[in-house]
Parts: structure tokens; sequence; C-alpha cells
């Protein structure tokens, strides 16, 4: 059923394009500055390898915060802390345009992502607390389509920027965005937690959500279920600048030719997702997609091996972008169905664990795993199996006992 208190606001498509306005905080200020690591690294004296930190640092700060976002919006609201997260971002974004050398750049990386997952993490949370079931993975779905065209538009905006100017041009543009996101956050978006749903403010009552999230074994496979399947798709996405200049011989002006195919790929999913809410049921949706995700994987490896140029080299991709697009909204609402009193705190739990996943990945295994084209196909194809292989763990252990002489 519907939430009481969210039901008056809950539809329209201005509630769910500024849910995805916040969700998509994340790509943007991944993906627009990529174009811009050849210039930053030439001003800073930085090899790619250094200037691959650029992102590890802000998806590392964002990981340890995103602990606490979720559990505190449990206790005061979700809007309070999304406000002062977006601010934080904003000031972050300044400083980072502002950024002498590339030490202060790092700084200012760390401040965006210590406050950039009050937005991203909670509208998670916003979007159960409105709905749920068939109705929930619709909203999630087309939350995740909308998101999904951030990484495909993100380095071209930031192309078109270096076109026009110098590569700061690029964080005051992203915190633009985040005064915009926060206006309509202020104005439009409504609380979604009830005063009587919330949770005391202490550090006790905090920290024991977060536990009780974290100790859950059901919670914990499924985590790793979504955190190494994603993984073999968002692999391509931080490992960008590699991949488009190194790997592709392609220029600043073309991440494009990258992301747009991949973009699809998830904006389709997404869409299929929608289509099948309440006709299918969850898990058996996330078993046909699993072997889906096997066959993407086989046949990105295939492709690399006979072919490995474009366009042939984004087709696997692509497929796994697909993969993702159906079930990260099903998989996301089913973590999120397992603590309804803690939803805030699960949503933390969920984006700490991926984004572990992606600190690990941008800061050692994209500098690794991309020697080569077809050693980065191996390499999402290995994350592919490992999501696949967590996810049946989860199906084993959480099936029925066959009833007795069956």
């Amino acid at each position: 059923m519907t939430s009481p208190a969210a039901r008056p606001v809950a539809a329209g498509w201005v509630i769910t394009a500024i849910l995805a306005g916040l969700s998509m905080l994340g790509p943007f200020t991944i993906d627009t500055i990529f174009p811009g690591f050849e210039s930053m690294g030439r001003q800073f004296g930085a090899d790619a390898l250094a200037m691959q930190q650029v992102t590890t640092v802000y998806l590392a700060s964002f990981a340890v915060m995103s602990i606490f976002h979720g559990p505190i919006s449990d206790a005061v609201g979700r809007k309070p802390v999304m406000l002062v997260g977006l601010g934080g971002y904003i000031v972050g974004s300044v400083a980072c345009a502002l950024a002498p050398t590339l030490g202060w750049l790092l700084v200012g990386r760390a401040v965006q992502g210590l406050f950039a997952g009050a937005a991203t993490v909670i509208s998670r949370a916003v979007i159960r607390d409105l709905y749920e079931g068939a109705q929930a993975q619709r909203l999630m779905s087309q939350v995740m389509m909308i998101f999904s065209i951030a990484p495909a538009i993100a380095p071209v905006v930031g192309g078109w920027i270096l076109a026009i100017g110098p590569w700061p041009g690029i964080f005051w543009f992203i915190a633009g965005y985040g005064v915009l996101v926060t206006i309509a956050t202020v104005t439009i978006l409504p609380e979604t937690l009830p005063r009587e749903q919330r949770q005391p403010l202490r550090v006790g009552s905090v920290f024991s959500g977060l536990w009780g999230v974290a100790r859950s074994w059901p919670f914990e496979r499924l985590s790793l279920a979504t955190a190494f399947t994603f993984s073999a798709y968002i692999f391509y996405v931080l490992a960008a600048p590699i991949v488009v200049v190194d790997l592709l011989g392609l220029g600043e002006q073309d991440f494009w030719m990258l992301f747009v195919p991949l973009v699809a790929g998830m904006a389709l999913g997404s869409w299929i997702t929608g289509r099948v809410a309440g006709q299918i049921e969850s898990h058996r949706l996330v078993d046909a997609t699993m072997g889906f995700v096997v066959a993407a994987a086989a046949v990105n490896v295939a492709l690399t091996m006979l072919s490995p140029t474009l366009p042939w080299v984004l087709v696997g991709p692509t497929l796994l972008g697909v993969a993702i697009g159906v079930v990260f909204p099903v998989l996301q609402l089913a973590l999120l169905d397992m603590f309804p009193h803690h939803r805030g705190a699960a949503a933390s739990m969920t984006a700490f664990v991926i984004l572990a996943f992606n600190v690990v990945i941008a800061g050692v295994i994209a500098p690794l795993a991309t020697a080569s084209l077809l050693t980065a196909a191996l390499t999402s194809a290995g994350l592919s199996l490992l999501g696949v292989l967590a996810w049946v763990w989860h199906r084993r252990a959480t099936a029925p006992a066959p009833a007795q002489g069956t």
C-alpha cells in the first residue's frame, strides 16, 4: 500500500525528475571531469595514474560518509539531511574549481564525496517511503531511466566546456547544477518520513541500526550480488579515461562514443523492468537476467578477441548495461524491504558496499586491468561471474525447505 502521508504528492513526473536529479549528482561529479583529465594533468604535472586518484578520492570519501547519511535521515527526516549534503557538495565543487595544485583538488574532491551521498543515497529511501511493491519498482525504474542519461551527457558537457574555457569551468558547472537541485528540493520535494516513524537521534541508535543491517546474512549476500554485478558494468565507466584515450585512441571530445551505448543499454533495461513490474515475480526476473549477464560477458570477451575495434568492443558492455538496468531497481528495493523501520540505514549500507567496490575498481583494478581491451573484457567477465554466483548463493540460502517426503 502507498504511504498515507506520501499519497497526495507521490505521483507525477516532477517528483520523479527531482529524485532522478538527486541521483544524477554522482555520475555528473565523476564523468563530467573526464575530458579535463589531460589538461589537469598537464597543469599539475601528473600522470594518468595520479589523475585516476581524482576519481578514487571522491569515491572513497563518498563511501565512508554514505554509512551515516541514511541512519541520520531515519532520525531527523530525509529532507534536512539532503539539504545539508547539497550545501556541502556545492562548497566542495567551488573548492575544486579554485584548486591551485593537485593536492588541493583532491581535498575538494574529498569534500564533494563526503556530502554528495546525502542526496544520492537518501533519494532511494524516499522512493520506498512513497511506494511499495510494483509501484515502487516502476518509480525506481523511471528514476533510473533518467539517471542513466547522466553518464552519456556528462562527458559531452565536459568536452563542450573545455572547448570554450579551461577545466575549472567544469567544476563551476557542477556547482551550478547542485544549486538548481537544491532549489528544487527546497521548494517542491516533500518530507516523506513522518515524525511518528522516525528513530531516536542518538549515537547508540544510529550505530545499532547500521549494525543490525550489516550483520544480516541475507543482506550481505544480496549486497554482494548487487555490487559484483554492477561492477562488471561500472568498470568501463570508471576506467573511461584509459579506455577511451589509451586503448581506443580517441580524444577528449570523444567520450560520448563509450558512454552513449552504455547508457542506452541501461535505459532500455530500466524501461523493461518498469514494464514488467507486477507481472513477473521479482526473484524470477533476477534469475533470468543473471543468465543474460553471463551471456553478455561471454559475448564481450569473444568480440574483443575477434575484433578489438569500434563498435564491436562496445556490444558486450552495452548488453551488460541492459542487464543492470533490469536488476538494479529490483535488487535495491529488495535490500530496502529487509529493514522497513531502518530504510535509511539499509540504503546507506547498500551504497557503502557498492561504493567500496567502486573505489577498488577506480584506484586499483582499472589501472592494472586495462593493459588491453581484452584484459578489460576478461576483468568485467570475472566480476559478472562473481555477481551471478553471489545471487545463486542467496537464492539457495533463502529458498523454502522442500516439503517432507517430496
